[in-house]
């Protein structure tokens, strides 16, 4: 493994702040764990309006911004942009951005935590009446927003989703009765013109997942102890309150051009300029079997982002393959990666273990499988990207190491950086990020970030 790389001292335009400290050495990693992937204080405006739970934090952007001298005139890149952390952390410190994302949902929270000119005064207001109409329609229902046993009584003919979305949600992951009023919430919010009307979605999203559902987070997304009535409207008005408080902070960098495409990063070349990049700071999906469409499903249907099984299929196509759930017959990725040893070798280590653990569903077929296209999906994405990276470019790839298909060891990060050093791209290092208790094999597995140059 490459030596790991110091973060140099800043150079650049960008607002300094203290660097995240690197570990060349496992242990020394693993007492800081909790350290390295917290969100500091001072980094939540804007960031916490609404973020994946395992996202990176953003102190790790600055280290990199800082790292690989990006100044206020060049342009950064994140193809998996995910909810935004790389470009709201850019856009913080006056860097100009762009980013592309196939989740809609994803899309929606990274675009609306990157337009920062909706008036705060004007959206408080909004929002207040917003909050009058719905609990006026409630209370003309005989509910209240908050939780009283005459709410129960008084439902009948509740507000509900259509049958055929109420598959695609997690059985029991909202009740009948705060569904019924988030609903009602939700069409209100959707009647609203102008500016601003995102916002509201987005922390209607937020309060669905963290207060009115019954989702809870461990390493995946699963149902605990059901609510039969909670408050609707009030959390829906603290996260507003939250979006409107963080814009009056961060309003004077409004102007810093951010830009969201929603779109596959294997086909980057729709969004972007010829040699117009300067840096890539990314995390793109581990091959981990973790379904990412599912962490946001709930929020994503009663949003009208997916409306049907069929658009369901359609985005999971659009993503990389990092688990059996979205893998289809007529794939190809893998072709991409069909001569390359080590991704070959893992997958034939993946399909022997299956066999002699005589595992035989459909998903455990296709680990072998999904392995392959994973890695050929990457090295699609970065093989598109070539041509839209300016000479000596940066880019930075958050991964991790991973164990998910049969405790068969995947070092992503080595393979990620042998892909792009056969595509051109000159592979200056790995860092050790932090190391994470595996659930499969109960040892520290490293995150990494695979750092290239280009040399154009």
């Amino acid at each position: 493994m490459p030596e790991i790389a110091k973060i140099a001292e800043p150079t650049t335009t960008v607002a300094s702040k203290p660097a995240l400290r690197l570990f060349a050495d496992d242990s020394a990693a693993s007492r800081r764990n909790s350290d390295a992937n917290k969100m500091q204080v001072d980094d939540r405006p804007v960031h916490e309006w609404y973020r994946f739970v395992l996202s990176y934090p953003p102190h790790l952007v600055r280290d990199y911004l800082e790292r690989f001298e990006v100044t206020t005139k060049q342009l950064v890149l994140d193809p998996f942009c995910g909810t935004g952390t790389t470009l709201v952390e850019c856009k913080k410190m006056g860097v100009p951005s762009v980013g592309v994302e196939a989740n809609p949902m994803a899309y929606l929270a990274c675009s609306v935590k990157t337009d920062w000119m909706p008036d705060p005064k004007v959206t408080r207001r909004t929002s207040q009446r917003i909050a009058e109409q719905v609990a006026t329609l409630l209370s003309s229902e005989g509910i209240e927003d908050d939780p009283l046993p005459s709410n129960l009584a008084a439902l009948s003919g509740c507000r509900a989703l259509p049958s055929e979305l109420m598959k695609l949600i997690l059985t029991n992951s909202i009740c009948p009765l705060p569904l019924h009023k988030t609903l009602a919430l939700r069409d209100c919010i959707d009647r609203v013109q102008g500016n601003g009307k995102d916002h509201f979605r987005l922390a209607l999203a937020k309060s669905i997942v963290f207060s009115v559902s019954n989702l809870h987070f461990g390493p995946e997304v699963g149902v605990g102890k059901p609510k039969n009535d909670c408050a609707v409207i009030a959390p829906w008005m603290r996260e507003v309150r939250q979006i409107v408080d963080d814009m009056q902070l961060v309003g004077p960098s409004a102007v810093v051009q951010s830009h969201v495409h929603h779109g596959d990063s294997r086909d980057i070349g729709k969004f972007l300029k010829p040699k117009s990049l300067d840096a890539v700071i990314t995390s793109p999906p581990y091959p981990n079997e973790k379904d990412y469409t599912r962490t946001t499903r709930l929020e994503s249907v009663i949003l009208g982002m997916i409306r049907s099984k069929d658009e369901l299929r359609a985005l999971k196509r659009s993503l990389v393959r990092s688990n059996t759930r979205g893998v289809y017959r007529l794939d190809r990725d893998d072709l991409e990666v069909a001569h390359h040893p080590e991704i070959q070798r893992i997958a034939r280590e993946i399909e022997a273990r299956r066999i002699e653990l005589g595992k035989t569903s459909g998903f455990e077929r296709a680990y072998a499988r999904v392995t392959k296209l994973y890695f050929g999906g990457m090295y699609r994405h970065l093989a598109s990207l070539r041509p839209f990276l300016r000479p000596g470019a940066r880019l930075a790839y958050v991964v991790g190491d991973q164990a998910s298909y049969l405790r068969v060891m995947i070092r992503t990060g080595q393979i990620l950086a042998d892909l792009a050093g056969s595509l051109g791209y000159e592979v200056s290092g790995i860092d050790l990020f932090r190391t994470r208790l595996s659930t499969a094999t109960k040892e520290q597995l490293r995150e990494e970030v695979v750092v290239l140059r280009w040399p154009g």
